[in-house]
């Protein structure tokens, strides 16, 4: 019989059966919809946190101290307040470092500009003037750092698009806004520039826009009144992205913190603290590593489901045997051979696969489309699994259309044409 004659013939049981045929391959279509939706979803992560790198962030090695059992688990992960501003002079003193600068979060309560207030718990960051590039700056300038005179003097801060749409009237350069931080202290600041995005500027800060406002490390209401401010972390940049210059930095940057000059290695010994050192690169490896198991997860708990689905379709040919007794004798009884019997039920079969695989395809890039339109991260067409999906599809009714089909081969046609 020709493949033709065969598709023909397996195309009119189809129709003729389409609920059926539709509940048959819906597991199928579940499966591989399942697959292709997570799928896209962590390949559109994973493209909007390595585009989030910006050529200068990846000369950049970070450095925090954690408890030895955090080691592994993430940028800040455990990390204690441990540097000081003078670590991060020293630092950038350093043979081979370019620049060096303290990073920290700020605990906030609010902001204030003009008459409206936004309550704000997180986004305000110390750091140093080198953590924003001139070229990151859409209006007006980095800050110069400096103190805050508690009676009359301001502090110069820089917003970024988000932070600056929060109130009625977007916030522009010049303007002043109150800062409610920690223990209840309002802090006037002047706003000197504002960034082209609302990107994050570093592994640190997590991946993707929030509202953040970024504040001079230097002024003294960090740490308290009269104590020496710690900082969480440290950034030190190296002058090229070149694995040997990183390299430089990384070792007389730990040669350093280890050191007896060390006030953040002095502290860190005291606590039995690990220094963790890693570039912007490094870290995203890691989180690439947990989002492909989590990938993998989805995937193996959809191969389930593509494993109920085969079965649903070979249950279903063997019910379409039966049905097709009469059918298959009359055929025998003109000459059809065993082979052919054979190939028209495995193609009934593969065509049963294909479908639920197109269909489940064409859901799941629908689905990852959507979703990833609404969490806001970029739409990745996963070539390689949707071909993938296709040839899975195939997979699944051959196997499941094998038995079946090599049944209906072996029916006697006398037995056949008393079939009623």
């Amino acid at each position: 019989m020709k493949l033709l004659e065969s598709l023909r013939i397996s195309w009119r049981a189809i129709r003729g059966h389409k609920l059926r045929s539709t509940l048959t391959t819906l597991g199928v279509i579940i499966g591989i919809a399942a697959v292709i939706t997570f799928v896209t979803l962590g390949a559109g992560l994973q493209e909007g946190i390595v585009g989030d790198i910006s050529p200068d962030d990846q000369r950049n090695v970070y450095v925090w101290a954690a408890p030895p059992e955090n080691s592994g688990q993430g940028p800040l992960a455990g990390a204690q307040p441990v540097f000081t501003q003078r670590d991060a002079n020293q630092a950038a003193n350093l043979s081979g470092v370019e620049d060096a600068y303290v990073y920290t979060p700020v605990p906030g309560q609010s902001v204030t500009y003009g008459n409206e207030t936004v309550a704000r718990q997180s986004g305000f960051i110390a750091t140093g003037a080198g953590y924003l590039d001139d070229d990151e700056i859409a209006d007006g300038r980095r800050f110069t750092g400096g103190t805050v005179d508690p009676e009359n003097g301001t502090l110069e801060v820089v917003l970024n698009p988000a932070m600056a749409g929060l109130f009625e009237q977007n916030v522009s350069v010049g303007d002043t806004l109150t800062l409610g931080v920690f223990q209840g202290l309002q802090v006037e600041v002047t706003v000197v520039g504002i960034l082209e995005d609302s990107e994050s500027r570093s592994a640190f800060e997590g991946f993707g826009p929030s509202p953040r406002l970024y504040i001079p490390a230097d002024f003294q209401l960090i740490g308290g009144v009269g104590e020496q401010p710690r900082y969480i972390a440290m950034v030190a940049e190296a002058p090229t992205r070149s694995d040997a210059d990183i390299d430089q930095v990384k070792q007389v940057t730990e040669q350093y913190l280890t050191g007896p000059d060390s006030d953040a290695g002095e502290r860190a010994a005291s606590q039995d603290l690990a220094f963790e050192l890693q570039t912007s690169t490094e870290l995203i490896g890691q989180l690439e590593d947990v989002l492909n198991l989590l990938q993998n997860f989805v995937v193996g708990i959809a191969g389930i489901s593509l494993l109920v689905g085969s079965i649903g379709i070979a249950n279903i040919m063997l019910v379409s045997v039966t049905e097709r007794t009469r059918e298959i004798g009359i055929m025998k009884a003109v000459g059809a051979q065993r082979r052919d019997i054979l190939g028209l039920f495995i193609v009934e079969a593969v065509i049963l696969g294909v479908l639920g695989a197109i269909m489940g395809t064409a859901l799941g890039l629908l689905a990852g489309y959507a979703v990833s339109g609404y969490i806001g991260i970029p739409w990745v067409f996963p070539a390689r699994w949707t071909a993938v999906a296709i040839v899975v599809g195939i997979a699944v009714g051959v196997l499941a259309g094998l038995y079946p089909a090599w049944n209906a081969s072996r029916t006697d046609p006398i037995d056949a044409l008393r079939y009623e």
